[in-house]
């Protein structure tokens, strides 16, 4: 069998989180089939990058040029369709990121592959690839069967799994640039940086996260009081964002942060796979919602079926009394 290869997804001479996450899942893989992990680079000044790749890949393909410092879908489909017809590999992994969606549909296209997008995971059954999506909300996982095919093409989502330090010395090969298109219509022109607010809820070891159960914005200062007497910041789902109730900066989920603090509390969160994507990593997980059915608790360590307007003032007044 031919090779995983993963390609590498980089920001500003940084890599993606997401890109450890798909080189877990292809280290398993190549495990599996008895292959190799060949992560595929494509940038400029790559060193640095290539030091933190090698522990991480059995092999590093490294194509090192200026049309690379940032992402142009056109060069990096070009340039993954060269590499993928010279290294015949089983299976292609990228992030179900805006710059793996964005690749991987113009690649899968071109080559003519099995494509499935998306995917939490993905392993071989009876020498082909069988990946898991969630559908309906993320209520019901569903199981797709690849074609026959001498390659295929999976993007995985991100947050899906958890990134694993690997142990290789990767074999570190330079490769020449192949030819480029010239595409007038797409050039980058500048990297704006998000604004943001007041509070970072990246960078927080406790996030107290409220959702729709909320039911109204002046409920919100209930869950503000909660979060500042445990130490922890203030985020939502999006339902509350959507609503203007808190800023768009403190949404969790794939359309907004992705978060891994020590501690996440879930209240009123019924758990859709778009809000899970964000937080599912955290090291503890507590939800607290009535319905006992809510796919929050799949994921919480801890959970408390009840009605949060009932739990809160007595987790709070419990709180205090351990303070005095």
């Amino acid at each position: 069998m031919g090779d995983i290869l993963a390609l590498v997804e980089h920001r500003r001479g940084e890599i993606r989180d997401a890109t450890f996450e798909v080189m877990t899942c292809g280290r398993k893989l190549a495990d599996q089939t008895g292959s190799r992990l060949t992560a595929v680079l494509l940038g400029s000044d790559t060193d640095a990058m290539v030091t933190s790749l090698k522990r991480h890949a059995h092999r590093i393909l490294v194509v090192d040029d200026p049309a690379f410092k940032d992402f142009n879908n056109e060069f990096y489909r070009a340039a993954l369709a060269d590499i993928v017809a010279r290294e015949q590999p089983l299976m292609t992994l990228v992030g179900h990121t805006a710059y793996g969606i964005e690749v991987a549909s113009a690649l899968g296209a071109e080559l003519d592959v099995p494509f499935t997008t998306d995917c939490i995971s993905v392993e071989m059954a009876d020498d082909r690839p069988v990946a898991v999506r969630q559908v309906y909300d993320g209520k019901l996982n569903e199981r797709v069967s690849f074609r026959e095919a001498p390659s295929y093409l999976v993007s995985l989502r991100a947050g899906a799994t958890a990134a694993e330090e690997g142990d290789a010395d990767g074999e570190v090969v330079a490769l020449e640039t192949p030819p480029l298109p010239d595409p007038a219509h797409l050039k980058f022109l500048d990297y704006i940086e998000a604004v943001t607010g007041d509070v970072d809820i990246t960078k927080a070891d406790i996030v107290v996260s409220v959702g729709r159960g909320i039911k109204e914005e002046k409920n919100i200062p209930l869950v503000e009081e909660f979060a500042g007497a445990i130490g922890g910041v203030l985020a939502c789902s999006r339902p509350v964002a959507d609503a203007e109730w808190l800023p768009k900066d403190r949404l969790v989920g794939s359309s907004g942060k992705t978060i891994k603090p020590k501690l996440y509390i879930a209240i009123g969160i019924s758990g859709s796979f778009q809000h899970l994507t964000g937080m599912k990593n955290s090291d503890t997980i507590i939800a607290i919602n009535k319905d006992p059915e809510a796919p929050i608790f799949n994921e919480a360590d801890y959970g408390i079926v009840d009605d949060l307007f009932k739990v809160l003032p007595a987790l709070k007044n419990s709180i205090a009394e351990m303070k005095q």
